[in-house]
């Protein structure tokens, strides 16, 4: 990226841009990137969707995944793990799966979650293109891989309120911006 005043250009369209400038072609606005707050805004809507959504595929799956027996109540710590471990196990990954694929599907195909849609946000590259299917999967494992590293995880997100692009340490490593849009 290149520096023109308040703007950032990519190196690839650094030329282009500058001639554009020369000849007097007005510059476009300035980005506006999506804060800290509002994100954690739209994490908080999505977050609710996916809460919903997940217990009707939960109800829906009752049958197909292995359900839990109620451990006894003299059960020890490791026959309550043993008894309760493989429903926590299916329910964490049906959750997982639910996510994942609400995440790249809504960032690929509409550019921001519903939560983010809610608030004017959109996920994009650094020169406003789309992101790809597997750059927004990547994005949401990148995002995983933050929540369970958990101290880091918050420094990861924490990120985004003092970076000048408001990236988080996903953003970062994905190569996306979540930009305001109106």
């Amino acid at each position: 990226m290149v520096r023109f005043g308040d703007l950032l250009v990519c190196a690839q369209c650094k030329d282009s841009y500058a001639q554009k400038l020369r000849e007097g072609v007005e510059r476009p606005a300035a980005v506006r990137y999506g804060g800290f707050w509002l994100r954690v805004v739209a994490a908080i809507l999505d977050g609710i969707i996916l809460i919903v959504v997940g217990t009707i595929v939960g109800y829906a799956l009752r049958g197909v995944i292995p359900t839990y027996q109620q451990p006894s109540p003299t059960a020890g710590v490791g026959e309550v793990l043993a008894t309760l471990g493989p429903a926590f196990l299916w329910s964490t990954l049906v959750n997982l799966a639910i996510h994942g694929l609400y995440e790249t599907a809504f960032i690929s195909q509409m550019g921001a979650t519903p939560g983010k849609m809610a608030l004017s946000l959109k996920v994009v590259r650094p020169d406003g293109r789309p992101v790809s299917p597997g750059r927004a999967l990547g994005r949401f494992l990148a995002k995983q891989a933050e929540g369970w590293l958990i101290i880091i995880g918050w420094i990861g997100y924490l990120m985004a309120g003092i970076d000048s692009q408001k990236r988080a340490a996903h953003d970062m490593v994905c190569d996306t911006r979540v930009i305001k849009t109106s």
